[in-house]
């Protein structure tokens, strides 16, 4: 019989369905790194999300056979110790295909209309206070005509290309850094960071990606561009982003993810930065709508239970 071990229920708001098949089912709402080797001790099947699986963890479980990621994101399990042993590793897909780019466009919108500091000035009794019917101390634009950057273009940045040209936006698609050759319906690189008005994010974070966004490609943007990151923190060289907002280098940003989740000691997290009105942070929550954490938990099953029937769904090992 197969032992179940859930570390993270916590992370997930939803009828989660437990597998049709005979198994012992141990859940955790909340499980710290330093628990993680004594609670999967014994378990045939983990369902891990943000907790690490390194290799010296998964030695110690000679009974593991199956990692089932509740998420899309795998860089917190070491894939190869999980070959090497040949336990399979699978992770959910798609669920998030009209949520993560829904997200996505609030905070564009938010940030094109100036929607923060407006309502902070009508907070602060500057609406109260008008001559007139309405002021104009901060630059409207809109998103119709504008262009869209894409840097990376899966089931994600799809579904934000197909919501930004509902907009009336033009969509291009970013080369990979440092390529040599551009692809087919593509621009360089380099090209994209300096005629795009907004550039979207959608990258997995690996070495190749990691501060793919750096000092040097925020000098390169248009000082009225937007960067929105609802990828992975560490694709952006935060303390770089910090300066470029604080001297006003680019239009703004709106980010739903951070290098270190939760964060402590983050640049982004400086009161100056946070309350200057051209940044938008949100908790890591794009994902999370109601219908997307459903889907989640249903292809999670559904993952668990085809590797007890044999069947090979959304492995990445």
């Amino acid at each position: 019989m197969h032992r179940i071990v859930y570390l993270e229920s916590g992370a997930l708001i939803a009828d989660i369905r437990r597998p049709a098949f005979a198994h012992q089912w141990t859940e955790y709402e909340a499980t710290a790194q330093h628990e993680v080797a004594e609670r999967l001790a014994g378990a045939t099947i983990a369902i891990v999300n943000k907790r690490q699986l390194t290799a010296e963890i998964i030695a110690g479980l000679p009974d593991l056979q199956m990692v089932a990621i509740a998420a899309t994101g795998y860089n917190n399990v070491d894939l190869e110790a999980c070959r090497a042993r040949g336990i399979v590793v699978s992770n959910v897909r798609g669920y998030a295909r009209e949520t993560v780019p829904e997200h996505v466009l609030a905070l564009m919108l938010a940030l094109s209309r100036q929607l923060v500091p407006y309502h902070q000035s009508v907070a602060a009794g500057r609406w109260q206070k008008s001559e007139q019917f309405c002021y104009f101390d901060y630059p409207i634009r809109d998103l119709s005509g504008q262009t869209l950057g894409l840097l990376g273009s899966g089931t994600l940045g799809q579904g934000v290309a197909r919501l930004a040209e509902a907009f009336g936006m033009r969509v291009i698609r970013g080369e990979h850094k440092g390529a040599t050759t551009v692809r087919d319906g593509y621009v360089a690189f380099e090209q994209l960071i300096r005629e795009a008005d907004v550039i979207s994010l959608h990258c997995p974070l690996n070495d190749s990606t990691r501060h793919l966004i750096g000092a040097a490609e925020l000098a390169a943007m248009k000082p009225t561009a937007l960067l929105i990151n609802t990828a992975r923190g560490g694709l952006v060289d935060e303390t770089a982003l910090a300066n470029a907002l604080r001297a006003r280098q680019i239009g703004g940003a709106g980010f739903d993810v951070l290098t270190e989740e939760p964060p402590t000691d983050n640049p982004l997290l400086a009161p100056d930065v946070l309350t200057a009105g051209n940044f938008i942070l949100t908790p890591h929550v794009a994902w999370s709508s109601r219908e997307a954490m459903q889907t989640l938990a249903d292809q999670l099953t559904g993952n668990i239970e085809a590797f007890a029937a044999g069947e090979a769904r959304n492995r990445l090992v």
